[in-house]
């Protein structure tokens, strides 16, 4: 199985046309802060964290340059988040004014750090048509697309807890 699952659609219909803009959510477009409590503590309760992204506030400035690069662009979502969110999270994404697009997340079994789950994601994506930007907030992740030639815009809107950078690389669950 692919660790990383955008639905039961062939990447290839992301065709040839406008390059894409890749976005990641949590940090970038959905403020979780009010979501970590739920696993700053011991035991981590992922279940009660996961059940809480429909009431993500928008990030104000992830979704202006959503909608500002979704004029020379087709977005495309990427998250840590596990594919058991995929209904939470197209329903929040609709709900916000963001961009349509397709998402991509990572398998319910994949728990490996977020920087290595996007990379992967991103080579796969880049198959299928020009990368223009991607738009993620960790700075581990940042790193590996750009030593890996992807042009990268690093989010700093949102100040980034210690927690959630916890769940994305020592956990690999965000």
């Amino acid at each position: 199985m692919d660790p990383v699952s955008d639905s039961n659609e062939d990447p290839g219909s992301l065709g040839a046309r406008k390059p894409l803009a890749v976005f990641d959510i949590d940090g970038v477009l959905a403020d979780v802060r009010h979501r970590l409590p739920h696993v700053q503590g011991r035991p981590k309760d992922w279940d009660a964290f996961f059940a809480a992204i429909g009431k993500d506030p928008v990030l104000p400035d992830g979704l202006a340059l959503a909608q500002e690069l979704a004029a020379e662009h087709r977005v495309v979502y990427v998250t840590g988040r596990p594919e058991h969110t995929r209904d939470a999270t197209t329903a929040w994404l609709g709900g916000q004014n963001l961009p349509s697009g397709r998402v991509f997340m990572r398998a319910d079994d994949d728990f490996r750090p977020a920087r290595e789950a996007k990379l992967r994601l991103m080579r796969r994506l880049s198959r299928f048509g020009d990368v223009a930007v991607v738009v993620d907030d960790d700075p581990a992740v940042c790193a590996a697309l750009r030593a890996a030639g992807w042009p990268v815009r690093q989010a700093t809107w949102m100040p980034r807890p210690e927690s959630l950078a916890f769940a994305e690389e020592s956990e690999g669950r965000a």
